[in-house]
C-alpha cells in the first residue's frame, strides 16, 4: 500500500490548520470541509472562536479515503 503525500505551502511545523489552509492543502472547497466535520469523517478543534483542523486529523483522513478506495477495490 502506498501512502498519500500532501504537499503545502505550509510550514512543516504546522499542528493547527484554519479552514483555508485546510482547504489548500486538501484541494477541497470550504462547504466539503464543513460537510466533513458535521459528519464526523474531518475532526477539528475549537482554538477561541475559530475552528482548526489539527495535521493528525488531516493524515487520518487521507488514510480513511485510503482504506476506502482499498475496500472498494476488492
Amino acid at each position: 500500500m502506498t501512502t498519500a503525500s500532501v504537499e503545502t505551502n505550509l510550514p512543516e511545523d504546522t499542528r493547527l490548520y484554519s479552514i483555508p489552509d485546510a482547504m489548500r492543502v486538501l484541494r477541497l472547497g470550504r462547504t466539503v470541509i464543513y460537510e466533513l466535520m458535521r459528519s464526523g469523517r474531518l475532526r477539528s478543534v475549537r482554538e477561541g472562536r475559530a475552528r482548526r483542523i489539527t495535521a493528525g486529523a488531516i493524515r487520518d483522513y487521507v488514510a480513511l479515503l485510503e482504506r476506502e478506495a482499498e475496500q472498494a477495490s476488492n
